[in-house]
């Protein structure tokens, strides 16, 4: 089948990026043509939180065209004018925002080929975490021109049913980021950070954003007894909000020597030493609807501490791969705790290389493929 994509990719970086590369090399493994229709301007400058928007690191080998502005309701026109002519099988989108609901959405509605493009879009979030005016008018723009959905979280699938109740919906959890590159033993890894091999590493990793709960975690590590031992926790990931409240907090509880702060962004090729010399990755979000990094420790074998909200339980089957605590910083504190006191690792990494074998990625192409074909059936 012809399959065109459109969202972020490169030249573009981060998760969002990785995601729709990783799942057309699976497309194109399953025998498929794709093509990736992605932004020459995804955000205005006034409005991205972070440095740079752009990856440093050297293209996939895939058919990427960078033609989209994302607020030139023009270009969008013209954009979807030369996706209508790829007359594709499957048009292809990747939700995560409500600012994209008018692009996409005048994109999905004039890009298809009548009576054969089939409009799926795999849903991050429909509601989005950080609320603003207007979201559900621009969402429902959205959702009314797609003919099925895929949500990465059983949340993510109820809220959608708030926006439409007749169109096809499948569950399917975020597959495994893979494309990192292998694993490596953890003294290299420490070795290769510049880090003291004689501590315990805890890792906080990703884009820092209010929902995160950075201040969770950092509120856990003044705990007298995390203080005490040989416990380090790394922060790896840029800062998308106001940097100074969490610094504050460092300095409260005197936390200079036991939190290190590597707040530049973590380019591709780096994120595997962060997560091999790492014996705990926690994720003490105060919302969420699923992540990205479960499914990088995944394929690290790396167990996990992630809080009660949102999918993140759902990845994480408490005490088998990792721990599920409420999201806040004496829960946080008791399961890091219980993990390095009754050594838990061994245990844990057997589980997690027994149970991610269900977010292998044909499971999702398989799934995309099924929504195109629910929704065919039902306008036979």
């Amino acid at each position: 089948m012809k399959i065109v994509i459109v969202g972020p990719a490169h030249p573009l970086r981060g998760g969002l990026a990785a995601y729709n590369e990783r799942i057309a090399k699976a497309f194109i493994d399953a025998g498929h043509q794709v093509v990736i229709y992605t932004f020459s301007m995804q955000y205005p400058k006034l409005l991205f939180p972070g440095k740079s928007q752009y990856s440093n690191q050297p293209p996939p080998s895939l058919n990427i065209k960078v033609c989209i502005n994302s607020i030139n309701p023009f270009n969008w026109i013209k954009v979807a004018q030369k996706i209508k002519k790829e007359n594709a099988d499957i048009l292809l989108v990747k939700f995560w925002l409500p600012f994209m609901a008018p692009c996409f959405g005048t994109i999905n509605r004039l890009g298809r080929t009548k009576n054969k493009t089939t409009v799926v879009s795999i849903i991050d979030n429909i509601i989005p975490h950080e609320k603003r005016l207007g979201d559900k008018i621009l969402a429902n723009y959205f959702v009314k021109s797609v003919d099925g959905f895929i949500a990465m979280s059983q949340s993510v699938l109820t809220d959608l049913q708030k926006f439409d109740n007749s169109k096809p919906k499948l569950f399917s959890p975020h597959p495994l980021y893979d494309n990192f590159g292998p694993a490596l033993n953890r003294p290299d890894a420490i070795k290769h950070l510049g880090l003291d091999p004689q501590f315990e590493y805890i890792l906080f990793f990703g884009f820092i954003r209010p929902y995160k709960g950075l201040e969770v975690l950092l509120e856990a590590m003044a705990n007298t007894e995390i203080k005490s031992r040989n416990i380090k926790l790394i922060v790896a990931g840029e800062f998308y909000t106001d940097r100074a409240p969490y610094d504050a907090l460092i300095e409260k509880h005197q936390l200079q020597q036991t939190v290190l702060m590597h707040t530049d962004f973590i380019p591709d090729d780096k994120v595997r030493y962060y997560f091999c010399a790492s014996h705990l990755v926690v994720q003490p979000y105060t919302h969420a609807t699923q992540s990205g990094v479960t499914q990088i420790c995944y394929h690290f074998n790396i167990p996990m501490l992630v809080t009660n909200v949102g999918g993140l339980p759902e990845m994480v089957p408490h005490n088998q791969v990792g721990y599920i605590a409420q999201p806040d910083a004496a829960d946080v504190a008791h399961y890091i705790l219980k993990y390095f006191d009754e050594n838990k690792e061994q245990n844990f990494v057997q589980n997690i290389i027994q149970y991610k074998t269900r977010y292998d990625w044909q499971v999702m192409v398989d799934k995309v493929f099924e929504i195109a074909s629910l929704h065919k059936n039902k306008y036979k």
